[in-house]
């Protein structure tokens, strides 16, 4: 029902109207922007070599529906990261199971991972169902703080194995990778 496309400059506009707050923009990205997110920020951030940045479009209509990242960080370890279905009417559809097995699948057959990593703030309860209905499972040994204003948020490390993700995709014939 979705594809990946590289984001690029005439993308950056829609990316931004989707952050309309500085919490919500620090949950979906963490530090690595300051809001309000701008183009010069999204330039430099493009420029990284290690950084995969997707657009989802939405195949029935060609809509572009969300925004994710894949982060190479060396040793076949991939992080996901900054994953976000920005239109809301698309949420709790599916899509963003879906988004998620496609960055599993590119990082696995692409990047040539054996572990993938993602963060998620404990509270993101429907992010982290998502996350482990594609495999991932939280790693205790992991987990960290962080400030954002006067609040305390904790974030839980999960991590996707290559041998494992194997074995649950060819176990499901109707996986939709």
């Amino acid at each position: 029902m979705i594809k990946l496309e590289k984001f690029e400059k005439p993308d950056f506009d829609r990316l931004i109207s989707w952050v309309d707050s500085e919490k919500f923009m620090f949950q979906f990205a963490g530090p690595i922007f300051h809001f309000p997110i701008t183009n010069e920020q999204l330039e430099l951030y493009i420029s990284d070599k290690d950084r995969y940045a997707f657009k989802v479009i939405f195949l029935e209509t060609g809509e572009v529906i969300g925004h994710s990242e894949i982060y190479n960080s060396g040793n076949n370890v991939t992080k996901l990261c900054r994953i976000l279905l920005g239109d809301k009417n698309f949420r709790g559809k599916g899509l963003g199971k879906e988004m998620v097995e496609k960055l599993a699948e590119f990082s696995f057959n692409n990047l040539l991972s054996t572990t993938i990593e993602l963060n998620v703030v404990n509270w993101n309860t429907s992010a982290i169902k998502c996350y482990e209905k594609v495999g991932f499972v939280i790693n205790p040994l992991k987990t960290s703080t962080t400030q954002f204003k006067n609040e305390e948020w904790i974030s839980y490390n999960m991590i996707l194995d290559k041998v494992e993700w194997g074995k649950n995709k060819n176990s499901n014939p109707f996986l939709s990778v």
